[in-house]
């Protein structure tokens, strides 16, 4: 079993999507704590029967649940039993306690923890009083660090990363065949990994309804959202250009045209001690009323 951590917005999706759409040749059974977030191609999809999708290339997609351990065990009881088993764990959990689960399962292997690290955002998580000591909980165990949203690992960077001892550092964007790298065995610890401490209290937020907003409404609320509200993503119906799927990371947004007009859903993710749900409410009703 290898996990796959990383902050919240640092590109798990897009690392999974990847490895879901390549040749790999082997039953990997991928678990995932929001699946829709998963973008699976329409080629790729044979069937999907409960929380779980069957893909052309041998792959099983399935919700985590909330107890790893029986998804654990539902997963060594499919048949044919998966090749290797790959958890994605949510941009604030600790990488560590699923790793655990691994190491105390008598029928499985770790394969390791593999870290995805937002290149543009690095500097200020780690720095950060609050949100530092859980990024360094995802990283400094890690096998393996993927570094995102680069063409170029700085030096500065990887020698951080590597005074943090992390073995293998990578470009997300380099020729390097990553999903091999991701698949192959660590090294099998011989006991259970310390997990980090306890996070920073978080505050989550979402909305589904018939927003529908002006270029400028949307323009304008995504200038004003308060700087607590770390993590924005969903799909934003617009009067002008149809739905809009919309990816916020810090003060990063991405906006690109959804296949479907669908109406607005959107979720939101702050840090507690910054930002209340009331505060991420009258601002959104500021802008869309």
């Amino acid at each position: 079993m290898t996990v796959i951590s990383g902050y919240l917005g640092a590109g798990k999706t897009t690392l999974i999507n990847r490895i879901l759409s390549e040749d790999h040749g082997l039953r990997l059974l991928v678990m995932v704590n929001d699946f829709g977030a998963v973008n699976i191609d329409a080629d790729l999809l044979v069937s999907a029967e409960e929380d779980t999708l069957t893909l052309t290339n041998g792959c099983v997609c399935c919700t985590m649940g909330a107890d790893l351990f029986m998804a654990m065990g539902r997963a060594l009881d499919r048949t044919p039993r998966p090749d290797h088993l790959i958890v994605e764990a949510s941009g604030i959990a600790d990488p560590v306690r699923i790793a655990n689960a691994a190491i105390a399962e008598p029928d499985m292997r770790y394969g390791g923890i593999v870290t995805l690290v937002d290149a543009g955002n690095f500097d200020g998580l780690i720095n950060d009083p609050q949100i530092g000591p859980q990024i360094a909980g995802q990283v400094q165990p890690a096998d393996t660090v993927v570094v995102t949203k680069t063409d170029k690992i700085t030096a500065p960077l990887r020698d951080r990363l590597h005074e943090m001892g992390v073995p293998v550092v990578i470009c997300a964007n380099d020729d390097t065949p990553i999903t091999d790298l991701i698949l192959s065995a660590a090294t099998e610890p011989l006991m259970a990994k310390t997990p980090g401490k306890a996070h920073a209290s978080y505050v989550s937020w979402s909305y589904q309804g018939d927003a529908r907003l002006t270029r400028a409404q949307l323009d304008t609320a995504l200038r004003t959202r308060p700087d607590a509200l770390f993590r924005l993503k969903g799909m934003i119906a617009t009067k002008e250009r149809g739905t809009l799927l919309v990816q916020v990371v810090g003060r990063n947004v991405d906006m690109r045209p959804s296949p479907e007009d669908i109406p607005t859903q959107l979720v939101g993710i702050g840090l507690a001690a910054r930002i209340t749900r009331a505060e991420i409410d009258a601002w959104w009703q500021e802008n869309t009323t």
